[in-house]
């Protein structure tokens, strides 16, 4: 849709739902594209607290296309889907779904999305140790995706929700033959597991909005040569980030992975490659303004 034109009765509509969801930059980043392929799409953002409710209206609407899905319905939705991608069946959470004549189908760009961050930014992954911080939604994504598509040395997940920290180590231990060690996030598990840790990836919405200014894991903890990866993306730097730098460590800002993700959505909602340095300068110039 080029700038300027208005919405018709075939204008195709998608959106981003999560709670909370203000944050997001998914509209802008999807707008800016679609106005630039001249595409008849607009993107939205909903909170959603009934998932239920809100994917059956969207398999009611004819002109929904795509959804993205955030925290914290990426696992929930797999309840309502018609059909998902087996890869993404195997995860358990899914943060894509594309609407085909009322028929929802569930798939996951999380993953594959970080995967590249990773390898973009030059990271070896293969033999190393990864301290994933979270086991919800992403974390099942990247963990996952890490786990079959390489070949690391030991995946250490913390979390302080024992039960689904629990099932994901089970799902990892039954469907992957990664080498897979779950605790209970406490300061004592987490100073260990730093002290061996080569990557450390945060999954958890800690450094997010409202939680800015805070950080899982104490500046002390870190060692030379680490990689930090926090899947958070707004704020630009988080205070994890800026404590890892502070030690002369490579930092990966969630805004790659939220990039990449979002490449492979726009691809899954058009039918057409993405034009990714439009959507990259778009998210960019949000998060420094």
């Amino acid at each position: 849709m080029k700038p300027g034109s208005t919405i018709t009765p075939a204008t195709r509509l998608c959106a981003v739902i999560g709670n909370p969801v203000a944050h997001s930059l998914s509209p802008a980043l999807h707008n800016a594209a679609f106005q630039e392929l001249a595409l008849d799409f607009v993107y939205v953002a909903f909170r959603v607290e009934d998932l239920k409710s809100a994917l059956a209206g969207m398999r009611a609407l004819e002109n929904f296309r795509g959804m993205s899905v955030t925290i914290p319905h990426k696992i929930e939705a797999m309840k309502y889907m018609d059909e998902i991608a087996e890869e993404d069946r195997a995860i358990g959470s899914i943060n894509t779904i594309v609407n085909e004549k009322g028929r929802l189908l569930g798939l996951g760009t999380d993953g594959p999305g970080a995967l590249k961050a990773l390898v973009d930014a030059g990271v070896e992954i293969d033999g190393k140790n990864v301290l994933m911080l979270g086991s919800g939604g992403a974390a099942r994504a990247i963990a996952f995706t890490l786990a079959l598509k390489t070949r690391l040395g030991k995946l250490s997940i913390l979390d302080i929700n024992v039960n689904m920290l629990q099932g994901l180590a089970a799902d990892l231990k039954a469907g992957t033959h990664a080498s897979i060690e779950c605790e209970k996030l406490s300061d004592g598990y987490l100073n260990r597991a730093m002290e061996n840790a080569d990557i450390i990836i945060n999954c958890t919405p800690i450094g997010m909005h409202p939680q800015e200014g805070i950080s899982l894991v104490p500046v002390d903890y870190f060692s030379s040569g680490q990689v930090v990866f926090d899947v958070v993306y707004t704020p630009l730097e988080t205070k994890l980030l800026a404590d890892a730098r502070s030690r002369g460590l490579k930092v990966i800002s969630g805004v790659e992975m939220f990039i990449n993700q979002a490449v492979l959505q726009f691809r899954h909602f058009t039918g057409v490659d993405a034009p990714v340095e439009v959507m990259r300068q778009v998210v960019m110039e949000r998060l420094r303004s």
